[in-house]
């Protein structure tokens, strides 16, 4: 095996495994009483409150599938919407394999099934990424308005700093523009063929800035962080004991589900355990918030591993006149 192979291997593995023992480790910590009140929170789960959980994830779905139409018009591109949805599908099914994998592979499917260049439709992918990351700093903001003692306080308790993405975005930026002034002059050579591609990468990215319809790329990514914390929202009625839990509360577990969920494979082990960490902060059992982390986790996993995988089965026979 080489070791490029390995190191592949491994960041599907680790993440995996780190998963797979937190969810050993909070069972087996747990009495038998409470792995009891666990299962039966999440048995008794109102099946009607999923679905509509499930519907508002699909239109979150649908909604960024659209709104990528809006970065790639102004560089002459007009993938048909079924071809965007299913990149975007898989792109979702790829991040619970390998996390951020997701990315490169929506922009390869574009290439592939509508020809459009891989480093600008991955340009168009990271403006996207940036101004998803500008909303989830809104709901932040407004969960620490809501509830700042006790938001900070746990943060502080599970050594969670969201100024390490924000320092981590800031140095992508940068590395980015760096690498780009190195190989801006090149005329020949390896270097050049990074500069293309750069060139290209850049040229997605300021589509943000070319858009005709700046009002709906807007109008739709609020709709799709609306529906996220509504797909989220919509579950505490699943749990009785969790139902009265005020906007502030699910805002706050909203946010610190949103940072677990990037430690693992898709927050495998890692999202309920934050969720059920944070409840127990606002005086509710630990069950009842790891039920209601297990529930938002499994449905929307669930979802994203169906139309996932509907997306990579379908796509080849919808362009097979290509």
């Amino acid at each position: 095996m080489s070791k490029k192979t390995l190191i592949k291997l491994l960041k599907v593995i680790i993440p995996l495994g780190i998963g797979i023992v937190l969810i050993y480790y909070s069972l087996s910590s747990a009495t038998e009483e409470e792995r009891a009140i666990l299962w039966k929170n999440i048995k008794q789960a109102n099946p009607f409150y999923i679905a509509v959980s499930l519907l508002f994830g699909i239109l979150s779905h649908l909604s960024r599938a659209w709104r990528w139409q809006f970065l790639l018009e102004p560089m002459g591109y007009k993938p048909k919407l079924a071809n965007r949805f299913m990149a975007v599908m898989a792109a979702y099914l790829a991040n619970l394999g390998i996390p951020r994998s997701g990315e490169l592979l929506r922009g390869a499917l574009l290439t592939t099934y509508e020809e459009v260049p891989f480093e600008k439709a991955f340009g168009t992918i990271i403006s996207e990424r940036i101004a998803d990351f500008l909303m989830l700093l809104l709901v932040v903001a407004i969960a620490i308005f809501l509830q700042t003692d006790t938001l900070l306080e746990y943060l502080n308790d599970q050594n969670i700093n969201p100024l390490y993405t924000v320092a981590f975005l800031a140095l992508a930026v940068g590395g980015i523009w760096v690498g780009f002034r190195i190989v801006k002059n090149a005329k020949s050579g390896f270097l050049h063929k990074i500069q293309q591609f750069m060139t290209g990468l850049v040229e997605g990215m300021r589509s943000i800035l070319n858009m005709k319809h700046k009002l709906a790329f807007i109008a739709h990514t609020l709709f799709i962080w609306v529906m996220y914390v509504l797909m989220f929202w919509v579950i505490k009625f699943t749990i009785p004991e969790i139902a009265d839990a005020s906007t502030g509360v699910i805002l706050a577990a909203f946010v610190i589900g949103s940072f677990s969920i990037s430690v693992t494979n898709g927050g495998i082990g890692v999202y309920p355990i934050a969720i059920g960490a944070l409840f127990i902060f606002f005086d509710y059992s630990k069950q009842g918030g790891e039920a209601f982390g297990w529930i938002v986790w499994g449905s929307q996993t669930l979802l994203v591993l169906i139309l996932g995988a509907l997306s990579f089965l379908l796509l080849p026979l919808y362009n097979q006149k290509k």
